[in-house]
């Protein structure tokens, strides 16, 4: 009998930590360079947890989540999954924003194993590793791609293209992208510029692309970088056919309002929309527009469906365990304001959406059977608009 309370008394000593949890930890940029798409981030969560909440919340008990601030940086969100995970004992994360950031994250929890949900990162690399633990929500820097060439060669594939982006994964990710998908479609590239984030000035790189002559600019930025790449763009008088971009910076409502007019009838690649037919982006825009005095990008809509997806699978899995919600992520199949929830090896399958900028709004152009507009190409010299 003695042995027998021994044992028990070090079984419940032993117990995962995690078992008496009811947190989700989160990990996003909410301040440094990239903290606009942080704010969309946490607008997102907060929602997506007061609904949970408001429906019972997970097992019986409310939802909480950690928030942990990699300050934009990739070595400081590295150090967020031993925060959460061995200090805070969550038994999932969901995370990051950038996609340095969250290549940084997988290995440290792969080797903890306890599943990432990657919300946004567009670089391929992150799940390069084909481990079980980790899952991506968003579309890819392949897909994005391949998505802005289709679009093309139904209005008229170009001549030429020019390729402009951030040197870092985000960036290097989608410019390999559209290196492949131009390749394919017979698209010479006469232009390929990396540059430093936050530059003082991208008028002499601009002006080499300028004397290429592309056609198409294909750009990968985050937000600061693409309002001053299209307010430069009009000081250099770039004037090709059509301005094209991997989402992102050019996706956001702050680009409207930071590049203004020089933002009009640029080409993006979007992942939601207000407009999207997806049953409650319309009154999820709104609710976000009511509380926070602006609509959301889909950044916002990907944190929102990552913690319900999360949230889901907990309750299908039964318990807070690690590998047990792994399991139940996998199996997922839902659908959202996000659009349908699949996972194929550890992929999302989620559609593109292309968008353009018409009268100071983004008006989804492609594919058919979303599009809210038609889109206006060729794109007007800067000499023939106000």
């Amino acid at each position: 009998m003695r042995t027998r309370l021994l044992v028990a008394g070090f079984l419940l000593a032993s117990a995962p930590a995690w078992a008496q949890t009811q947190k989700v930890g989160v990990i996003s940029s909410f301040t440094g360079s990239e903290q606009a798409f942080g704010t969309q981030h946490e607008r997102g969560y907060t929602l997506a947890l007061e609904e949970i909440n408001a429906s019972g919340g997970v097992l019986g008990k409310p939802l909480e989540i950690i928030k942990y601030d990699d300050q934009s940086k990739a070595d400081v969100a590295v150090q967020g999954v031993s925060k959460l995970v061995d200090q805070d004992k969550v038994p999932v994360v969901i995370g990051a924003y950038a996609s340095q950031s969250t290549l940084a994250l997988v290995q440290p929890v792969i080797k903890r194993q306890v599943p990432l949900v990657i919300p946004t990162a567009t670089a391929d690399n992150v799940l390069a590793s084909k481990s079980p633990w980790v899952f991506r929500v968003c579309s890819g820097a392949d897909d994005l791609a391949h998505a802005t060439v289709d679009f093309l060669k139904a209005t008229g594939l170009p001549k030429t293209m020019a390729i402009v982006y951030e040197n870092t994964n985000f960036g290097q990710a989608n410019a390999g992208a559209m290196r492949t998908w131009a390749k394919n479609f017979g698209i010479p590239v006469v232009s390929d510029e990396a540059y430093g984030a936050g530059s003082p000035s991208y008028t002499a790189m601009l002006q080499k692309v300028k004397e290429k002559a592309p056609e198409a600019i294909y750009f990968a930025s985050y937000l600061l970088d693409a309002t001053q790449l299209m307010k430069q763009a009009r000081q250099v008088n770039l004037n090709p056919r059509v301005y094209t971009s991997a989402g992102t910076g050019f996706a956001l409502p702050s680009f409207l309002s930071g590049a203004g007019k020089d933002a009009e009838y640029t080409v993006s690649g979007q992942q939601w929309m207000r407009e999207s037919k997806w049953p409650g982006s319309k009154q999820f825009a709104d609710t976000v527009k009511a509380r926070w005095g602006e609509y959301p990008s889909y950044h916002a809509v990907q944190a929102y469906v990552s913690l319900k997806i999360v949230a889901d699978a907990i309750k299908r899995a039964g318990k807070w365990e690690p590998a047990a919600i792994r399991d139940a992520i996998a199996k997922t199949e839902m659908m959202s304001i996000f659009g349908p929830i699949k996972f194929v090896n550890q992929q999302n399958q989620h559609p593109v959406l292309i968008t353009q900028v018409q009268q100071g709004a983004f008006q989804v152009v492609a594919p058919p059977d979303q599009a809210t507009a038609q889109p206006v190409l060729p794109t007007p010299p800067w000499s023939a608009r106000p």
